[in-house]
């Protein structure tokens, strides 16, 4: 197993605090990333998908990514993803001066560009900044993959691409990407329950939904796989599936369920904005079920 050269193992896809009223809550989102940092993260993802991005105004953003920036030490990576180019470089531009180490996008969604539109958005994405720069793959949310030849031109050529996070759930292809070109970026598993298959592989670590409150179980798993202990990596992963079970369905997703789980664990964090609704009623208590479970 390759060291993650840029951004740490374990990073969490940090969700967004909001208030009673729905604004943007940054005393809660400075205390969210001490918190999680404190719990084996290290490195954070804000105002991505899980961070619900998409909802934040520029200038709740811009707050955002400075207010994690300023609490913590550890690497803090941006979200720039956009089906608008212009917008991405725009942040791609800002964030160094908000603290980040790295911003991370999505392929353009909604759009479904061309594989030629896709690599152009990289590309200049990655021209707009210096910083150190994710890829994300995550086609059932985008609509379509990033081809194998785009992303093998992209780590080749481009210098400050150095790392892609992976949501494709095809083990085979991302074992195929770092056979020819791992010496030009690091790979991220970017489902949870896919991070021991892509350990195997040759992923260097994880950006994660359930380390906001799995964390230490992921420093573990992955310490034991990189130390050749594969049977306990195994027990760990099996420790790990209710969580993976918990953190999403139709009925609620991500942030959503994230979020119920850490105000079960003191973490005032509110609900999501439109369009993702409150938590269904009793996630709460499930949550609290799939914490003692994980403790006992």
């Amino acid at each position: 197993m390759t060291a993650p050269r840029h951004f740490g193992a374990v990073m969490s896809a940090m969700v967004t605090p909001f208030d009673a009223n729905g604004r943007l809550d940054l005393p809660a989102a400075h205390r969210l990333a001490r918190w999680l940092v404190d719990r084996g993260n290290d490195g954070l993802v804000v105002a991505a998908t899980t961070g619900e991005g998409a909802v934040l105004s520029d200038a709740e953003w811009q707050d955002l990514v400075r207010a994690v920036s300023e609490a913590v030490t550890v690497p803090v990576v941006a979200g720039a993803g956009s089906n608008d180019t212009r917008h991405s470089i725009e942040m791609a531009k800002l964030a160094r001066g908000l603290g980040a180490a790295g911003v991370i996008a999505v392929s353009p969604y909604y759009s479904r560009p061309p594989q030629a539109g896709i690599e152009a958005h990289f590309r200049a994405l990655a021209a707009a900044t210096d910083l150190p720069v994710m890829v994300y793959d995550v086609p059932l949310r985008t609509g379509r993959r990033i081809a194998r030849d785009v992303l093998l031109r992209l780590f080749r050529e481009v210098p400050n691409v150095v790392a892609f996070k992976d949501a494709t759930a095809d083990p085979p292809a991302a074992a195929a990407l770092i056979a020819e070109a791992g010496e030009h970026f690091d790979l991220y598993c970017g489902d949870d329950a896919m991070t021991l298959p892509l350990l195997a592989v040759g992923a260097v670590g994880v950006v994660s939904t359930t380390a906001h409150w799995t964390g230490p179980w992921f420093q573990r798993m992955i310490a034991a796989f990189a130390r050749g202990d594969v049977a306990e990596a195994r027990r760990i992963n099996a420790q790990l599936q209710p969580s993976f079970d918990y953190v999403n369905s139709d009925e609620c997703v991500f942030t959503m369920s994230v979020k119920a789980m850490l105000r079960t664990l003191g973490q005032e964090v509110g609900e999501g904005r439109l369009p993702l609704p409150a938590a269904p009623e009793g996630t709460e208590a499930r949550a609290r079920e799939v914490w003692e479970q994980l403790t006992r």
